[in-house]
């Protein structure tokens, strides 16, 4: 049992199971044996590997779809170039450095990366040392984002924010639990509940639907949303889920492996799948249609850029560079599992590469 385990199992007997999304913040936040308050978790010595990692070319594409989308919208100045959960500031790097080329972008970009992790914050410094001139700053909650034209990257991001499960018994809704059974964690489902904090649109599915519902993103993405249609701007997003997901999604990655979520507390990642239906509901805004994350690397240009880069390349090298290429656009790989959405501001035009809204793969 972990030490985060054990905290969990007194409490929960203490005081009677707790949600799903309690476990999770607990697993994932805990100031002392939460996963992400205690490491690094990225590349092949953690836990999983995000697109950034793969290939700069990941980073400087979707820089440069930013950076378009700023020209589209007039150039504003000063603007701020945020970045949700940025990992290791990675693809803020490469975002840096791929828009060094559009003349007055880094002059009048302030970087703002809204980050709880002091690790990871630590991390993201001595990436973006060197990457602008004007420096960089830290920030906890997207609340705190300055009141001006805002160019926003999330990559996943919403992944990783706790979720509520719920699951429709005969006419009734109850929500999933953790407990104790022997002295270990498992689930449960509670008394039933309003069915209203499911959601209306789910109202009419048959028994046994399971519903995973996530008001963090729901309240995150209305404060962009707000900046974007007061300020101008635009979002994009790149997780993995669906429009309107269904089913459940809670999984745990260690040393990149799947295991039980209830097996190692604090040790683990623990994800879920982002429903983008309620991001773009919750936004407000304009959005684009859900894009294949292949489909929108290949139409800003990964191919060409590829062969540009693979020129300088020989051997092991060169392998590797033609294997991030297909891992990051492959259908059979991440190009079809994880998606993009673009949000922009009222009566601007949506960032290039995306699918229009009427497109729902």
């Amino acid at each position: 049992m972990t030490p985060l385990a054990d905290l969990l199992a007194r409490r929960i007997a203490a005081t009677g199971p707790i949600t799903v999304a309690d476990y999770m913040a607990e697993c994932l936040l805990h100031p002392a044996h939460g996963y992400y308050a205690t490491r690094d978790p990225f590349g092949a010595a953690g836990d999983f590997t995000t697109a950034p990692e793969i290939s700069q070319m990941f980073g400087e594409l979707l820089g440069l779809c930013l950076a378009q989308t700023w020209l589209d919208q007039g150039a504003p100045s000063p603007f701020t170039l945020a970045e949700l959960g940025p990992g290791r500031g990675t693809l803020m790097a490469d975002v840096l450095r791929a828009a060094r080329a559009v003349p007055g972008f880094h002059a009048a970009a302030q970087v703002v990366l809204v980050e709880a992790s002091p690790v990871l914050r630590q991390v993201q410094a001595g990436t973006l040392s060197r990457q602008h001139d004007h420096g960089s700053r830290w920030i906890q909650t997207v609340g705190d984002l300055p009141d001006q034209p805002l160019f926003l990257l999330a990559n996943e991001f919403f992944d990783a924010l706790p979720i509520h499960q719920f699951q429709r018994d005969g006419d009734r809704w109850r929500q999933r639990v953790i407990g104790l059974k022997d002295g270990g964690l498992v689930f449960g489902l509670s008394d039933p509940v309003n069915p209203l904090m499911v959601g209306r649109q789910f109202l009419s599915d048959p028994p046994g639907t399971l519903v995973e519902v996530c008001p963090l993103a729901s309240a995150i993405i209305a404060q962009v949303g707000h900046r974007l249609h007061h300020h101008g701007g635009a979002a994009l997003i790149v997780d993995y889920g669906g429009w309107r997901s269904k089913g459940d999604t809670l999984q745990a990655l260690r040393a990149h492996r799947m295991e039980d979520p209830l097996a190692s507390p604090g040790e683990a990642d623990l994800t879920a799948h982002v429903d983008f239906e309620a991001l773009a509901m919750a936004a407000s805004v304009p959005h684009s249609g859900l894009t294949r994350q292949g489909d929108l690397l290949l139409r800003l240009g990964i191919a060409a850029r590829a062969e540009r880069l693979a020129q300088r390349l020989t051997g092991a090298a060169l392998d590797n560079h033609r294997a991030a290429l297909r891992r990051l656009t492959d259908p059979a790989e991440m190009g079809s599992l994880f998606k993009a959405l673009a949000l922009h501001a009222p009566g601007t035009p949506p960032p290039p590469g995306f699918d229009p809204p009427t497109h729902r793969p």
